[in-house]
């Protein structure tokens, strides 16, 4: 077997040294969009990728001052960041977004496809309208679908995408089966988009993560199903924002410049019990 050792000194600008060396994530000149970055995952996916050094674009859908306050944070720390609302369940919110992104970007090297929703209302197949399943579909899945083909006709050679699954994709979840449908379905996109652009250089992933402490999951972890919940999760604690946002900087890295195709689980080991 080979044994590249010429490179086994920086990888991906990490400094290696030793038993003591110094190991870090560098992403200076490299340029990311994420979805969904004005709150919770996104926006401490969007400040992390700032603090490793890419300018980044974020995408949102209404909440212009929760965007800007990401956009001036950045700023604040010497970054460069750029926010754009637009509906990315539809083709022309979709131009929209993309278009900005070439006004602002030459290229693009980084996408992270983290819009989504999820609702704490436990609804049976049964009594599942069919305008909610519509909406899940339109927001989780069509969203991925139509940014990605986008941001993979833009992106770089050596260039990586990471898509937000769940848990619930790969085990379901009763009574949001329209959501557990939408992420198990992203698992597949991905592992197909993998082999498509793997010619490229291009890296697809996916991150699963499980119970997350954001504004989408607030009231079901503030009701009283909080303690099955945590009973759920081996570590014993439901995860921060930035728990998941760490993974998904390391995949967009070069530290991970060999992973394609892979479902990197961020769910404190939930996804290991039934």
């Amino acid at each position: 077997m080979a044994n590249d050792d010429a490179n086994d000194d920086a990888v991906g600008g990490a400094a290696i040294g030793g038993m003591m060396g110094t190991l870090s994530i560098e992403l200076s000149g490299k340029r990311a969009l994420v979805t969904g970055g004005s709150r919770g995952i996104g926006r401490a996916t969007s400040r992390l990728l700032a603090q490793a050094g890419a300018e980044v674009g974020i995408a949102y859908h209404k909440d212009h001052q929760a965007a800007e306050s990401v956009v001036n944070e950045i700023q604040r720390s010497g970054g460069r960041a750029w926010a754009e609302a637009a509906d990315l369940g539809t083709s022309d919110g979709v131009v929209q977004l993309f278009e900005r992104c070439d006004r602002e970007f030459d290229d693009l090297d980084i996408f992270v496809a983290n819009a989504g929703i999820w609702s704490p209302e436990y609804v049976p197949l049964i009594e599942l309208e069919h305008s909610a399943w519509e909406k899940m579909i339109r927001t989780n899945l069509s969203s991925v679908f139509l940014t990605a083909r986008e941001a993979a006709r833009r992106l770089t050679q050596g260039g990586a995408i990471v898509v937000l699954s769940s848990t619930a994709g790969q085990r379901g979840e009763a009574g949001h089966s329209d959501y557990a449908a939408t992420k198990g379905a992203l698992i597949s996109f991905v592992k197909s988009l993998a082999v498509e652009l793997a010619p490229r250089d291009v890296r697809v992933n996916a991150i699963a993560p499980g119970w997350v402490d954001t504004d989408m999951a607030g009231p079901a972890l503030a009701g009283d199903t909080k303690d099955e919940i945590l009973a759920q999760i081996p570590l014993g604690r439901v995860a921060r924002a930035s728990d998941i946002a760490g993974p998904i900087v390391f995949l967009c890295s070069e530290l991970a410049r060999h992973v394609t195709g892979e479902v990197l689980n961020v769910n404190g080991g939930s996804v290991l019990c039934g």
